[in-house]
């Protein structure tokens, strides 16, 4: 069984004490607040947030893929000073989207393997760009599939490594991940 308040025990078990950060439940949009800071519906508090989409699994294990690229001036920022452009995005706005959310997504993929579930890419424009032409959804996961065999060549960053680590050993799955486990997007469509 894949729960929410897991991933939130993990987390805290990985990285509370040390990072001052916990992965919390929001109502709308995830989003990364600084500890002391508020936003609308969310109650500043004397330590940071990962808000996860409305306690979606999958929201989790992305949002924390941010937070474990985020370098601690990246941390102070709301939403580590990331834009945010709705569905409906440009052809070159969603290239700009996609180039930005290669690595926290080869993060995510690596989560999930720990963790025993499917990794589907998400490229976050459900409309396509103003005249209806959808993402390159093959050419992302590629581009993905490229960042993780980076990272298993040179190393996960640390926080996700641990994370990957702690996700591993909780839901009973290999470690260290290889290649091998990662599928290319024609075997994992």
């Amino acid at each position: 069984m894949y729960t929410v308040a897991d991933l939130q025990q993990i987390f805290s078990a990985c990285f509370r004490q040390q990072y001052n950060t916990e992965l919390v439940i929001g109502n709308d949009e995830p989003i990364y607040l600084p500890a002391g800071i508020s936003d609308i519906g969310i109650d500043a508090q004397d330590y940071a947030q990962v808000v996860l989409a409305h306690g979606f699994f999958n929201s989790a294990l992305h949002e924390i893929a941010h937070w474990c690229l985020a370098g601690e001036r990246r941390r102070q920022l709301v939403d580590f000073g990331y834009w945010y452009c709705p569905d409906g995005r440009s052809a070159e706005q969603q290239k700009a989207f996609q180039n930005v959310e290669i690595k926290p997504q080869a993060i995510e993929w690596a989560f999930s393997l720990a963790c025993g579930r499917p990794f589907r890419p998400s490229c976050d424009n459900l409309n396509g760009d103003e005249f209806g032409n959808q993402p390159d959804v093959e050419r992302f996961w590629q581009d993905i599939y490229c960042q993780v065999e980076v990272y298993l060549q040179q190393g996960f960053p640390p926080r996700a490594e641990v994370f990957i680590e702690a996700l591993a050993d909780h839901y009973g799955q290999p470690y260290p991940l290889q290649l091998q486990q990662f599928k290319q997007i024609g075997d994992a469509a």
